[in-house]
């Protein structure tokens, strides 16, 4: 993924050019990860575009921030509306939003409570997280050898930067051994999630998933499937899964805002059911992807409209 390198990012309430977006090399986030963020997505429907869920990503960027002490200068709401007059300022009908909120530059102890707390937003195009074959066909995939976090270390419901480097090795393992990612297992050795995306499996009909509780985000597309799903009248159970679940699934799929539904074909190089996608994946698949290009009514309230006279610019930022 090339990014533009032109247009506008939002920082600290002022516009700026793409090139002049820095901060401090002694900033605390570079030396001791402590930032959190988010990854949205606005989508081109066909009523213009959308963003997909914004209200919810930007909630679970303020419970982030919580858990790590972090006091944000701005407000939700405020955050929200500078990303959509950012969308507009950037003339973009489909991008990825990443709200960062970090610890900037005051000092370079481990405590990060004397740096300020700084709020960068970006937008940019950004095309299928893997190709269109992929997503009709589905992935290879492999158990990691890298555990997710174990309870009471760092804090999985957090969307932290710092969780990053434990996703970044997962990624890494995975396309050295010639696959496209990989899942990892908890400190227990349960079923947890793939690098930056959760997991769901479906056995005889019933649709399963792992609790928050085995070192897994809360999703914001993987509530959205667990809603599709009971919409669509199938079974859902949350609950602890075993690695060897994968092994006998008749589908496996990951969901999240970068890969959206994705299904699995094998898993460590084990054909998962009939080796592309199944009928409950592509059911899923449809019900999401028509919902998000506006092709079926957006009963949940999932679209934010950009172009909305509810979402006209606030005026929170200004124009440098």
């Amino acid at each position: 993924m090339a990014f533009p390198g032109t247009g506008k990012i939002w920082m600290n309430g002022t516009f700026v050019d793409w090139k002049d977006a820095n901060i401090h090399i002694a900033s605390h986030i570079v030396h001791y990860g402590s930032g959190v963020f988010e990854g949205a997505r606005c989508y081109d429907t066909k009523n213009g575009p959308a963003c997909f869920r914004l209200d919810a990503h930007m909630k679970r960027l303020f419970d982030s921030a919580r858990i790590y002490r972090m006091e944000s200068p701005y407000d939700q709401q405020t955050l929200s509306d500078a990303i959509v007059e950012l969308i507009q300022v950037n003339k973009l009908r489909a991008c990825y939003i990443r709200p960062l909120m970090y610890r900037g530059y005051d000092s370079l102890g481990v405590n990060p409570l004397p740096c300020p707390v700084d709020v960068a937003l970006m937008v940019w195009e950004w095309p299928a997280y893997f190709s269109k074959e992929a997503i009709e066909e589905g992935i290879d995939v492999k158990i990691s050898t890298w555990a997710r976090n174990a309870p009471n270390t760092t804090p999985a419901m957090a969307k932290s930067v710092a969780n990053y480097a434990n996703a970044q090795l997962i990624k890494m393992e995975a396309i050295a051994d010639g696959y496209a990612e990989g899942i990892a297992l908890d400190t227990q050795g349960n079923l947890s999630e793939g690098s930056g995306q959760n997991v769901f499996i479906v056995r005889e009909g019933t649709i399963y998933t792992p609790p928050i509780g085995n070192s897994v985000l809360s999703g914001i597309t993987r509530d959205c499937v667990l809603t599709l799903a009971k919409d669509l009248g199938f079974e859902v159970r949350e609950q602890t899964l075993p690695r060897e679940m994968l092994y006998i699934a008749d589908e496996v799929f990951f969901v999240g805002t970068a890969v959206e539904v994705t299904p699995i074909k094998t898993v460590d190089r084990v054909k998962v059911g009939r080796g592309s996608r199944g009928p409950v994946t592509e059911a899923i698949q449809q019900r999401f992807f028509q919902i998000v290009r506006g092709d079926a009514p957006d009963t949940h309230g999932w679209l934010q409209f950009v172009n909305s006279p509810a979402v006209a610019a606030s005026g929170a930022a200004k124009t440098r």
